[in-house]
């Protein structure tokens, strides 16, 4: 198997016309950079909306980088075969045990930093904002994304993959989630955001969801923006929006609310 990296994408010269999907590109690895592996049958679907907005920004100006592992490229034999049956029977098809090796390993040896390795699956543990705040700390992840009916346990147990799931739901494969996560991590990463503030002050941030937000005109279809928020006074401003932001949390996930009120249980 091949010691090159898999497609990279990083700080480079970008055309105002260059499309997302361009930005995958074989560059060096940015020193410093916080760095996204992903795992996949898939490497066409990346940078996707992750090379829109405020992250396609972040990723242009080297303030992360992503890197694509195509697993077909480590299939075995003339048709580069991923996934065989189940064994004990049953339907659908599973992931090499000695595919996912190959590409794992070939990911990993290119980490710097501490990097957690994730396997996206239903099964795991729920991704959150806590976690989204965790791997933002660190150097990166490095994301194993699944598909028909899951991966080799054995390469689990093995590597010792951490199981993260989006929600109780399940999806054709970890691509689309794996946008989720890492947009949700980016966005926390030093100079990403214009305004700092702005991922102190949203949703989950504190624990609670987010206040309602306004903006001009003042009066539209008869409803009319909160005379506090016009009011100037700042400290009045915020306990108003803390006191939405527990409403709406009481109201809409109450086990959010707990979690922030333990002492009211």
């Amino acid at each position: 198997m091949t010691d090159k990296p898999g497609k990279a994408s990083g700080r480079k010269s970008i055309r105002p016309t260059l499309k997302p999907r361009e930005l995958m590109t074989d560059t060096p690895d940015l020193a410093g950079s916080w760095t996204a592996q992903i795992i996949t049958l898939f490497p066409q679907a990346f940078p996707g909306v992750l090379g829109e907005s405020l992250t396609g920004k972040a990723l242009q100006d080297g303030l992360w980088q992503l890197q694509t592992y195509d697993l077909r490229e480590y299939g075995i034999g003339k048709h580069r075969n991923v996934d065989d049956t189940p064994a004990g029977g049953g339907a659908g098809m599973v992931l090499r045990a000695d595919v996912l090796e190959a590409a794992i390993t070939d990911a990993r040896r290119g980490t710097k930093g501490a990097m957690p390795l994730v396997y996206l699956s239903p099964r795991g543990k729920q991704f959150d904002q806590a976690m989204a705040r965790d791997w933002a700390r660190h150097d990166g992840v490095t994301l194993l994304c699944g598909r028909f009916e899951g991966v080799d346990e054995r390469v689990l147990d093995h590597f010792g993959i951490q199981e993260v799931s989006l929600g109780d739901f399940v999806m054709t494969g970890g691509e689309i989630a794996a946008q989720a996560m890492i947009d949700a991590t980016i966005r926390l990463l030093p100079g990403v955001l214009g305004n700092a503030d702005s991922a102190v002050e949203e949703s989950f941030s504190a624990g609670l969801l987010e206040h309602p937000q306004y903006t001009k005109p003042a009066e539209w279809q008869g409803h009319k923006i909160p005379e506090v928020l016009l009011s100037g006074n700042h400290a009045k401003i915020a306990a108003w929006r803390r006191a939405q932001s527990d409403r709406i949390t009481q109201d809409r996930r109450p086990d959010l609310w707990q979690k922030a009120h333990p002492s009211d249980k």
